[in-house]
């Protein structure tokens, strides 16, 4: 038997509370470049790291070592800074869109109400929970509310419930655009992070034939100048496309957990009206 529901005029979606990501992800590859450079310059390049105190001196460790790598270093070193500091932005903004609860959980509370035709209770969850998902779902609610009203009466069932899923598409897609805000620049440090590294590594290269061509046995410190400058870059743009990597593939799986449960959702709302209005045209 078919509940009754009160006419209610259709209610605007709830912005997600909290932290939804930064639009202006320009800006933090600029600070990570300027980050980048006063590293190289100040930390790396400082004269401790080399023999006699001259960054011009063959390196005393690790860092002088790095620092032979070359001018690419801070651009590599950019592109990594970006990756992080991208990946702790996304990390905080899909914590906000899932929610303040268990999105599996929920989404199970949410049909469970639905098949009792209790929709006050799936509303509370929804207001309870937040974020994108119950966005979403409160969305649905909303239009199957708006679909039991007098003012639709007109329309055959099989209208109302597309009525219904398109109000649920709607929202998704208003909710999309946060979830992948900035991945698709982690996607290009994938590519960008190797490319740089192999870049450093032909500059490298062409340093060490310089010094063996320079004369009979070539200078051996621009010998190993060169050498450095090219593994120390080989070894940045691995490491940076393997961090870029694994964000994008981490974040893109949590956007599809996420979606997935939307689709859910949104499908057993679209059947509860049905089965509930099985006496309907």
């Amino acid at each position: 038997m078919a509940t009754t529901q009160k006419a209610a005029a259709p209610k605007a979606v709830k912005k997600s509370e909290g932290f939804t990501g930064i639009r202006g992800a320009f800006w933090i590859i600029v600070v990570c470049f300027i980050a980048a450079v006063c590293i190289f310059n100040f930390v790396l390049g400082a004269g401790e790291n080399f023999q006699g105190g001259d960054n011009a001196n063959a390196p005393a460790n690790i860092l002088g070592t790095i620092y032979k790598g070359g001018v690419v270093v801070p651009v590599i070193h950019t592109l990594l800074l970006t990756v992080l500091c991208l990946s702790v932005e996304r990390t905080l903004a899909l914590k906000t869109a899932f929610g303040k609860g268990n999105l599996t959980k929920f989404v199970a509370n949410i049909k469970a109400a639905l098949k009792a035709n209790d929709f006050n209770k799936a509303e509370q969850l929804c207001n309870r929970m937040r974020g994108s998902v119950a966005n979403v779902v409160l969305a649905s609610l909303n239009a199957y509310k708006d679909m039991n009203s007098g003012a639709n009466v007109s329309l055959k069932k099989a209208q109302k419930v597309a009525k219904i899923q398109q109000a649920h598409e709607e929202a998704t897609q208003l909710e999309m655009p946060t979830l992948q805000m900035n991945l698709p620049i982690i996607a290009t440090i994938v590519t960008l992070g190797t490319l740089t590294g192999l870049l450093g590594t032909v500059t490298g290269m062409i340093r060490s034939f310089q010094a063996l061509a320079a004369g009979g046995g070539g200078d051996s410190l621009a010998l190993s100048t060169g050498i450095s400058e090219a593994l120390i870059n080989t070894a940045f743009g691995i490491v940076t496309s393997w961090c870029a990597v694994i964000s994008y593939n981490y974040f893109t799986n949590k956007i599809d957990k996420l979606t997935y449960a939307l689709d859910e959702v949104g499908y057993s709302i679209a059947q509860t009206y049905e089965v509930n209005h099985a006496d309907e045209a």
